[in-house]
């Protein structure tokens, strides 16, 4: 009995010690077996994709063959060819022809540790998750070369978690299936390099115009710089900044071991040629700008391609021409061209594609200086003013800021139509103070103006900055009676077997202004070209447009309509230095008239609506009759 209870008594004493273990020693025991378990499994998984995936991978020579990008054939209106854009390839370089400083310059840039990782390297994945997990923000992992040559080869450019699960199994298996060299010669072969380049020596090709073979150092760091963003480093659109990239690389190459710091220190970016691009002209700007657009407009595809847009051959031309003619010596120019339906005819973004591909028609902002007087009239003729009405051209201060007009002289009492032909600054500057700097600005909103709108007294003067298309886009906007214009330039994309892959939809416009404001400004707009600043801009039928010229003549501008076309013209420097004699109503507005007459050669003469129709509100005389008779008033329970 004894023997009983001394075995009843340890084994009671066993299970207490056992029911004494620490909450937290068997949490993380469990948490430590279950982590495990997931680990097994996951790499169980893990691996068995890679398996898999490595069984699936084509051979070295079908990679070899295969190609990225896709081919674009771009259409006039007529349906005549203006462009063929696609990938561009040069000869394929083993990897013992590939300059070592080339693979270098790329390994540096892009993964530094390509010699050490399996396909996907965890250290760069650790800092990522660390910097996330620090820092509040997302983990951004730089994708290895193999990465970058599974996404280039088998997948899209989308974020999502699953492609870069798939882009992840896939480096696995390339870097099981083939060698360090085999996938460097891959990807260097592949890689894109903006312009439809794809390979080092389809890159080298475009832009220094000699085979890769002979890249020099200089060279190969600009090019292995490209690879984060072609456009933004591309030698032909700004080799300031592929030079900058290159530096950078030059760094990186540096502290990889590649060159030592003095061979970086001493590369000399002066002699480094860059090729003029052949069978480049103003169309070019046009293409630019319409050709990013698909990315909205259609779902993904790699199929060849048609894009028909809105451009007009003849127009473009003459466009060209009326740009190159008048532009002043050692100044741009730019125009754009819109239909009534927002079409866009033509577009030159400067007066040499090859040596500035940079898109002054779409992407400069300058100052307006007086085409801004639109937004300020078309306030004051909503506020209640008619172009008869009487206003006083002399010395105005507001807010301690003096306005001065032109040859500083003041013509007293006039009307707004005079005041707005002659373009008066003292009464621009009362009748935006009258109905507020902020209702300028927000009529200026409404018609389409989308760069940043200051609200200082001074803005009526057109001192906030403004792009030419969005400017062409507002005169185009009075043109159709006051009512919005989306300018557009592709009408269809269609396969090359004719499969309609989008086409455009025309949708009515929105009411900005009404009625007897549209045709008040359009009576201002028409006597500033037959009788004011604008006379230069005559072309034998009814225009209505409005000048521009900024102090110190840095810019001037024309915009005008006439039969249902709207063109606007600006000229300058790139770096607003001053341009002797430059005014708007001189050079914009000669090559203004210089385009119009071929563009509207075909087109009937419209004359302009400038009856006012004048709402009740304005006609009536009494204030007391503008409450109405108390007896009308009712009540309407909504």
């Amino acid at each position: 009995m004894a023997k009983d209870s001394g075995r009843n008594r340890n084994s009671g004493g066993s299970s207490s010690t056992s029911q004494k273990k620490p909450l937290w020693l068997r949490m993380v025991r469990g948490l430590f077996v279950w982590g495990f378990a997931v680990a097994l499994l996951g790499a169980i998984f893990l691996g068995a994709a890679v398996f898999f995936t490595e069984r699936e991978l084509p051979d070295y020579n079908a990679l070899k063959s295969s190609q990225n990008g896709q081919m674009i054939v771009v259409r006039a209106r007529d349906g005549s060819e203006l462009v063929s854009l696609g990938p561009s390839y040069g000869k394929w370089l083993p990897y013992d022809q590939i300059p070592q400083v080339m693979k270098d310059a790329m390994v540096s840039v892009e993964d530094r540790r390509f010699r050490d990782h399996p396909g996907v390297d965890p250290i760069g994945l650790a800092r990522a998750v660390y910097v996330s997990l620090t820092t509040g923000g997302r983990a951004k992992a730089t994708s290895t070369i193999t990465q970058q040559l599974a996404r280039n080869i088998f997948l899209n450019n989308s974020r999502s978690f699953t492609r870069k699960a798939r882009e992840a199994v896939l480096a696995l298996a390339l870097e099981r299936k083939f060698g360090k060299d085999d996938i460097l010669e891959l990807y260097l072969n592949k890689v894109y390099f903006g312009g439809g380049a794809y390979g080092i020596d389809a890159a080298s090709r475009k832009f220094f115009g000699h085979s890769a073979t002979q890249l020099s150092t200089a060279e190969a760091a600009i090019i292995a710089g490209l690879v984060k963003a072609p456009s933004n480093y591309s030698p032909t659109a700004d080799i300031n900044a592929a030079i900058d990239r290159g530096k950078v690389v030059l760094d990186l190459m540096a502290k990889n071991g590649a060159i030592s710091e003095a061979e970086a220190q001493n590369v000399d970016f002066t002699h480094v040629n860059i090729a003029r691009e052949k069978g480049q002209n103003s169309v070019r700007y046009f293409t630019d700008w319409a050709l990013p657009q698909l990315d909205m407009l259609l779902p993904q595809t790699t199929e060849p391609i048609e894009v028909w847009t809105t451009l007009d051959p003849a127009m473009q031309r003459a466009a060209t021409a009326a740009v190159d003619s008048n532009v002043p010596k050692g100044a741009q120019g730019a125009l754009v061209s819109v239909d009534r339906d927002g079409a866009v005819l033509a577009m030159v973004g400067g007066t040499d594609y090859v040596n500035s591909n940079y898109n002054r028609a779409t992407a400069a902002v300058r100052q307006p200086g007086s085409a801004w007087k639109l937004f300020v009239y078309l306030a004051a003729l909503e506020a209640g003013y008619t172009p008869a009405d009487r206003v006083v051209d002399e010395p105005v201060t507001i807010n301690g800021w003096s306005p001065q007009n032109s040859g500083r002289s003041y013509a007293g009492a006039i009307d707004v139509r005079t005041a707005f032909a002659y373009s008066k600054n003292t009464v621009a500057a009362q009748l935006g103070n009258e109905v507020g700097f902020g209702t300028v600005a927000s009529m200026a909103r409404r018609f389409g103006i989308t760069t940043p709108i200051n609200t200082q007294p001074a803005m009526v003067l057109g001192t906030s900055d403004v792009r030419l298309i969005d400017m062409t886009r507002a005169f185009a906007a009075v043109s159709a009676g006051g009512t919005s214009v989306e300018p557009y330039g592709i009408i269809k994309v269609t396969t090359t077997s004719g499969e309609v892959l989008y086409q455009h939809k025309s949708v009515q416009g929105q009411v900005l202004v009404p009625p007897n404001v549209a045709a008040g400004i359009t009576d201002l707009l028409q006597t500033a070209v037959a009788t004011g600043t604008g006379r230069s801009a005559q072309i034998g039928r009814p225009v209505a447009g409005k000048t521009g010229t900024t102090s110190s003549n840095k810019d001037g501008w024309f915009l005008g309509f006439s039969s249902g076309i709207t063109t606007g013209v600006w000229m300058g420097r790139d770096d607003a230095r001053p341009v002797p004699g430059l005014s708007g109503g001189h050079a914009p507005a000669r090559a203004f008239a210089d385009y119009m007459k071929v563009a509207v050669a075909n087109r009937p003469v419209q004359e302009f609506d400038t009856k006012l129709q004048l709402p009740e509100w304005q006609l009536e005389p009494d204030d007391e009759q503008l409450q109405g008779n108390p007896d009308d008033y009712y009540y309407v329970d909504e």
